[in-house]
């Protein structure tokens, strides 16, 4: 998802619609008043056009405000737990509280389904034409480790494979620790394992 896809919190401009909310609410109290004491009944169609004109302003924040949470909602699943800097710098205060409210709903209802370890709902949000992919890294992240005990290293501009069947006897080293490999053209990921890092920009999948 691309920045263009949550545009920075108009502070202002939901500023300026709530001001000319209160001014319209402010001259319907007085004309209301008006047609009531001085029997003003040629000020009813005014006091009703702005009843309108609130109504549709107040619809219209409530669209504003709850497309930017479906929006930031989406983020969740798109990049993790963990929003860009670039995201989050487009966000407003409580929308950064919302967002952290929701990941943590969302990361309690993962674990509690799914067995002991739960279950990640937000992985292959499309169904997976391979299991394993290959995959170049676009910036230094260090070790990653697989479900295996494989320790891979992911540095930038390099490109990794891991294979997709591995023996347990050739994933530790004499010494009892994960074998580090540096990521090399021969190697495949397990998809799974790749797509939070391909979502927060870490890893890229290498079309063949």
């Amino acid at each position: 998802m691309s920045d263009g896809q949550l545009p920075a919190f108009s502070e202002d401009g939901l500023r300026q619609v709530l001001q000319e909310m209160e001014s319209l609410f402010e001259q319907n109290q007085a004309d209301v008043n008006e047609a009531k004491v001085g029997g003003r009944a040629d000020l009813i169609p005014s006091i009703k056009l702005r009843h309108c004109c609130l109504l549709r302003n107040q619809r219209c924040i409530l669209a504003y405000l709850y497309d930017r949470l479906l929006r930031i909602r989406a983020l969740r699943w798109e990049y993790g737990s963990v929003l860009p800097a670039t995201v989050r710098f487009h966000m407003s205060a409580e929308e950064l509280t919302w967002f952290s409210q929701y990941k943590k709903s969302l990361a309690s209802f993962m674990r509690s389904v799914g067995g002991a370890e739960g279950l990640d709902i937000t992985q292959d949000m499309k169904p997976p034409k391979s299991l394993y992919i290959q995959v170049r890294c676009l910036k230094d992240h260090g070790e990653f480790e697989i479900d295996d005990g494989t320790v891979v290293l992911l540095k930038k501009n390099s490109q990794v494979r891991e294979q997709e069947e591995r023996t347990a006897s050739g994933e530790k080293t004499g010494s009892g620790h994960p074998d580090v490999r540096p990521f090399c053209p021969q190697h495949f990921l397990p998809r799974w394992k790749c797509e939070q890092l391909i979502r927060q920009g870490v890893l890229e999948h290498v079309l063949s």
